[in-house]
């Protein structure tokens, strides 16, 4: 016997990849839930709607790629922001299955004035970390994102 037999066969909880991801997401996340709170806008609302100001319209497939929402989640999402005159849809002229999202001038508003409030977040987080180490962190998310 080895005494290696009760060992896990795998790394250490502390050194999970998926763990330590999710709690730098959840460490993250922290700083920006009261902004949203205070909005009334979930973390999900509010990605649809960053994502939207990304072009003048968008088809719901894309919408959910990018915001990492599935398609049934999105639906239900999109409703609520659709009620609150926050985004619009409409059926695509090619597809009547498939819809376009685009925001609304109430919702770029809103997405402005959240993003001031969480820019004071962001240049906190920057001046504990370091704008060098902030930049590095981004540029090895992308690559694991790009190459797993």
């Amino acid at each position: 016997m080895t005494g290696k037999e009760n060992e896990p066969a795998f790394r250490g909880y502390g050194r999970s990849l998926p763990m330590a991801l999710l709690r730098a997401r959840d460490t993250v996340m922290n700083r920006f839930r009261p902004i949203l709170r205070a909005h009334d806008i979930t973390e999900q609302q509010f990605r649809i709607l960053r994502a939207l100001t990304s072009a003048n319209e968008l088809r719901a497939v894309d919408v959910s790629k990018s915001t990492l929402l599935s398609p049934p989640s999105l639906s239900r999402t999109i409703k609520g922001l659709e009620q609150r005159g926050l985004i619009s849809r409409r059926m695509e002229q090619d597809d009547q299955r498939a819809f376009l999202l685009s925001i609304s001038k109430k919702g770029a508003a809103l997405v402005a004035k959240i993003g001031q409030q969480s820019e004071a977040e962001y240049l906190d987080i920057e001046s504990r970390i370091g704008a060098k180490k902030m930049d590095q962190l981004h540029k090895l998310l992308t690559e694991v994102d790009e190459k797993i």
